[in-house]
């Protein structure tokens, strides 16, 4: 095999924002420290979870060059650089290659809802024009363009490619792409209603791209470890299980609302939520909570909740 198959645990980090809707720098940096420092293979920045599609030109360039210069070893710093037209998205790709990221994760254009042949034609035209890896993203719950396994395995063919993130509904598909065993690393969201993160481990599966890493990376690096003996499976089985009720909590409403809340909650750098979205309270908040009690996550990971968080428990 010619490209780098890439394993483990890629967090889809949230965008951290000041009081005044400003990014956060230095929260980035923190948050990026702390994915490091726990196992975390890749982060995966300016995703939908990291508010992309809410952030201005400026903003996504200056996030790019602010965080690379934060770049640890051993962890991959990749980011979203779908733009709204396939011109518009190679210069985000290249904007990203000039800052030294590590791979461009790139989706469909969203609400244009494309024909799927001119979806494959858009990926490999950027990625001809790409100096660095890509990852695709067939996202159809946010882009409604849903990639068959034909078509994913087109665009694995060509040698720019390197990831697949994979959120169909289709579990079959996963064991269609599996079988083929392209060169590309074959990756799913964490999020267990889609229903695809244990068929897609279960088959040879590289990892996971996940969001619920910003909050419990320690244990999405167990899930997203590769099976290579029945140990990694036992493991897998008992992380994901214990886990389950913080991957539901995380899809309980549009993502990164549940996690970007319950990570202010915890005090950890988040903010507020870009309007019209607004952050979870009461009882959908609480939810989260008790899940952080449950697991331990305080003691575990040394969160210091807000005056917010202790006063709804």
């Amino acid at each position: 095999m010619s490209k780098q198959l890439l394993t483990g645990s890629f967090v889809a980090l949230i965008t951290p924002m000041n009081p005044d809707y400003s990014i956060d720098f230095g929260g980035f940096r923190s948050l990026i420290e702390f994915q490091r420092e726990n196992g975390t293979s890749g982060v995966l920045i300016m995703g939908s979870s990291g508010e992309v599609s809410m952030l201005t030109e400026a903003e996504r360039h200056a996030i790019v060059a602010e965080t690379m210069k934060h770049k640890l070893p051993g962890m991959e710093m990749w980011y979203g650089c779908t733009g709204a037209t396939t011109e518009a998205t190679i210069a985000y790709v290249r904007q990203a290659a000039a800052e030294g990221a590590d791979g461009a994760m790139i989706a469909a254009p969203a609400y244009i809802c494309a024909a799927n042949e001119d979806i494959v034609e858009y990926f490999l035209e950027v990625a001809d024009a790409s100096p660095i890896p890509l990852g695709i993203y067939n996202n159809p719950p946010r882009v409604k363009t849903d990639l068959s396994a034909e078509e994913v395995l087109r665009i694995a063919a060509h040698p720019n490619v390197q990831m697949l993130k994979e959120s169909t509904g289709r579990v079959a598909q996963a064991a269609q792409i599996a079988r083929a065993k392209p060169e590309m690393s074959l990756m799913c969201c964490c999020s267990p209603n889609l229903g695809l993160i244990v068929p897609i481990m279960t088959l040879g599966g590289h990892g996971t791209a996940n969001m619920t890493g910003n909050i419990i990376p320690r244990e999405m690096a167990v899930i997203s470890k590769p099976w290579q003996n029945f140990a990694d499976a036992t493991n897998f089985r008992e992380a994901y299980l214990r886990n389950l009720p913080m991957l539901h909590y995380a899809y309980s409403a549009i993502n990164p609302v549940p996690m970007k809340s319950l990570m202010a909650a915890m005090g950890m750098p988040a903010g507020p939520l870009r309007k019209p979205q607004k952050a979870l309270t009461g009882a959908a908040l609480q939810r989260g909570l008790d899940i952080v009690d449950e697991l331990n996550l305080v003691q575990a990971y040394g969160f210091t909740p807000s005056v917010t968080a202790v006063a709804a428990e």
